[in-house]
């Protein structure tokens, strides 16, 4: 009996730990650095774009930033997958589907390519940004929760990846990130293809 009682026991505790999982991808300029102990963020102003995943399993945790944009302070409550930004940039992305490029169409219409630059306009000015949209505007030292899926696919900026595989039939969750500068940087190379530039403001 007493034997059954500490398996019971060890077994709600794994279900209630279980029970809240948060999935939190950092993403920072340079190589960013997590204190358990202290529940600290801490990054520098480095060259290259850095991620780092940390898993918690409470109801809720408080976590510190410093990093380049300053000190600041982010709440999970919820669970799920989250983005953190340590970055002094703002991040931006969708939910994207990935398919497998030989059903890609390696050429786009004039018309095609106006809906890209209009969709990637409304990105950088927070346009319609929402869970339910599956579109992001994260700002620096901010957390925002992405998706419940906590094996959902995060593609940070500057990352080349095209295609995900399908497991058992069902095609991946996945959400692509990007700097605002690689935004701002794709709308001039796309406008460079059409014949009519939207005016600058």
């Amino acid at each position: 009996m007493k034997n059954f009682t500490i398996i019971l026991f060890a077994f709600v505790l794994f279900t209630s730990c279980a029970d809240h999982n948060k999935r939190i991808y950092v993403m920072s300029k340079g190589t960013a650095k997590y204190d358990e102990a202290s529940k600290t963020i801490t990054a520098k102003d480095e060259s290259a774009h850095g991620e780092m995943i940390i898993t918690i399993s409470s109801p809720e945790v408080a976590l510190k930033l410093n990093g380049p944009a300053g000190e600041a302070s982010v709440d999970f409550k919820e669970n799920g997958l989250y983005i953190i930004n340590i970055k002094n940039d703002t991040i931006i992305g969708t939910k994207q589907h990935y398919v497998n490029p030989k059903l890609q169409k390696g050429m786009m219409t004039q018309d095609e390519l106006k809906v890209n630059i209009d969709s990637l306009y409304q990105l950088t000015e927070a346009k319609n940004m929402s869970a339910a949209t599956h579109r992001f505007f994260i700002l620096p030292n901010q957390a925002v929760k992405i998706t419940d899926n906590l094996e959902a696919i995060i593609v940070g900026p500057f990352h080349q990846m095209t295609t995900a595989a399908r497991v058992d039939g069902v095609e991946p969750e996945v959400y692509r990130f990007y700097s605002i500068r690689e935004i701002r940087e794709t709308i001039i190379k796309l406008e460079g293809f059409t014949k009519v530039v939207r005016p600058k403001k």
